[in-house]
């Protein structure tokens, strides 16, 4: 009647569980549906189920009031449960329940069907990554962001309510002072919208700017997700080629776009810092187009041998300009907090988008984000992780030059928590058998094919392998590790890659054991 569940436990073989409620009514459902018991056919009277299952009665008899409660069933005192009459000869069976047809999804929805998948969540990952974006948990300030959120729990608010969907005023207040002391940029506290994520703040930017019809401006290469929420309104990209000096802005003539996505203080992936000529160009023809350009400043805390450069809103009468910031690349990506400082005309707007979105984000952790930054501890902890991740590029650079010489060519390293390495001996076909290859051997190495539109664009390195290789979750041990396992894969996909003569770039020899 009900399958017996055997007892797992050592010692207790052959000896039958006590079924639960839920299993009982989930084993009669099933039944019912399939049509073991058909429309007005009887089921054991509860005493009599309780007794063949070893069970207690009142537990068959919550069961049988569950089945009731849905319709499967028809209950009179001092009668069998029958099955109900209302379950017609032609009810669906449990296999018939099963959608037959194709998936029917929104043109959003078939948009995000049809794109890559995103290699972010990958399962085993390898014990050495070297993957964009991730944070060594040993740099998060565990004790004072432990002490600033349970000083933000012991805050008793006059009322538990939603809260201004622009974000927590305390935060919006210490981000506005923070910004003018590490950017140079002034605004008002209404133009600072609390956002989860900087891809948040990218979403809320597609929704309020782009129909089906419209245009978007990006940088080819550029990061990946941008190019994606973008699309996913059913706009269509117009990628601009970047150089070294990040996206070639004489290549916007012409272009009618609504807005454009940038970042100019370090381009991700390959590095480059905007100068000022391109980026009076990029802002003039924003004005032309009455169009607006989105600034990532995703990790602008991170300059190790060029100085702080300006923001494009430093530039601008705020008009046409979005800044976008994070703590994911500070504190840590979990915590989900970003923010936008949007124009003087959009803030009621994008406040009303995020209201719909999800209301607003997390008051607790965005009062502890306040207090870290009015005592001055989250300047104090960029400080430390800047050079933390200082020593990092430095390994990593070092162990580079030292193994591959003048066969690499890196890009990016002045800047960020991660380089661009071009292998220009290894044709772009080996790209992908390289990089499994390593993972077989325990290192994770990534692509930068996937961030381009028009890879043959790319500034003569079309046809070769190239690697972002980020650090800043690594120890100095695990990226010398990690670069001497990519040679030894390298020299098995080359046939043969021999190591340099013992100077390791930098002019100071083989000076490192263990390299």
């Amino acid at each position: 009647m009900i399958e017996m569940v055997q007892s797992q436990d050592p010692g207790s073989e052959g000896r039958v569980h006590a079924m639960g409620a839920r299993q009982i009514y989930m084993a009669l459902r099933d039944q019912i549906l399939g049509g073991v018991y058909e429309t007005g056919s009887h089921l054991p009277s509860s005493r009599s189920l309780a007794s063949e299952l070893g069970v207690s009665r009142t537990t068959v008899t919550v069961a049988y009031d569950q089945l009731a409660v849905e319709g499967f069933i028809e209950v009179r005192q001092g009668a069998r449960p029958r099955v109900a009459s209302s379950l017609l000869e032609d009810s669906p069976s449990s296999a018939r329940l099963k959608r037959a047809g194709p998936v029917r999804l929104s043109a959003y929805g078939g948009r995000l069907r049809a794109s890559p998948p995103w290699p972010d969540y990958l399962p085993n990952a390898p014990k050495i990554d070297f993957r964009y974006g991730d944070l060594a948990p040993s740099d998060f300030p565990a004790l004072i962001w432990k002490r600033a959120m349970n000083a933000a729990m012991a805050q008793r608010p006059v009322r538990l309510a939603y809260d201004d969907p622009r974000g927590s005023r305390r935060l919006r207040q210490a981000l506005q002072s923070y910004l003018w002391r590490a950017r140079t940029l002034s605004c008002d506290l209404e133009q600072i919208i609390i956002v989860s994520g900087s891809q948040q703040g990218l979403d809320l930017c597609a929704r309020l700017m782009l129909d089906p019809v419209d245009r978007f401006v990006i940088e080819d290469p550029c990061y990946r997700m941008a190019r994606q929420v973008f699309a996913s309104t059913g706009a269509s990209p117009v990628s601009v080629v970047v150089d070294q000096d990040g996206m070639k802005t004489d290549l916007l003539k012409g272009v009618e776009a609504r807005l454009a996505y940038v970042t100019p203080s370090h381009q991700f992936p390959l590095g480059g810092v905007m100068p000022i000529s391109r980026r009076h160009q990029l802002l003039e023809w924003a004005r032309r187009n009455d169009a607006y350009v989105i600034e990532d400043d995703y990790d602008s805390e991170y300059r190790y041998d060029i100085n702080p450069v300006p923001p494009l809103h430093k530039l601008e009468d705020c008009s046409s300009v979005i800044y976008l910031g994070t703590i994911s690349k500070t504190l840590s990506p979990m915590l989900r907090i970003g923010y936008l400082v949007v124009p003087p005309e959009l803030q009621d707007v994008f406040a009303a988008a995020k209201q719909l979105l999800d209301r607003h984000s997390p008051v607790a952790e965005q009062e502890a984000l306040a207090m870290l930054i009015e005592s001055g501890a989250y300047e104090s902890h960029v400080r430390r992780v800047r050079r933390l991740n200082g020593e990092r590029r430095e390994s990593l650079l070092s162990a580079l030059r030292h193994r591959f010489g003048d066969r690499i060519a890196i890009e990016g390293a002045d800047a960020g928590l991660h380089v661009v390495v071009w292998f220009k001996e290894l044709p772009r076909s080996l790209e992908a058998p390289l990089i499994e290859k390593a993972r077989h051997s325990g290192v994770g190495i990534h692509s930068i094919s996937p961030l381009y539109d028009r890879r043959e664009t790319g500034e003569g390195r079309a046809d070769q392998v190239g690697l972002v290789m980020g650090y800043s979750a690594l120890s100095i041990q695990q990226i010398e590790k990690g670069v001497r396992i990519l040679l030894e894969a390298v020299e098995q996909m080359k046939g043969g890659f021999p190591e340099t003569n013992g100077d390791d770039g930098l002019g100071r020899g083989d000076d490192k054991p263990g390299l």
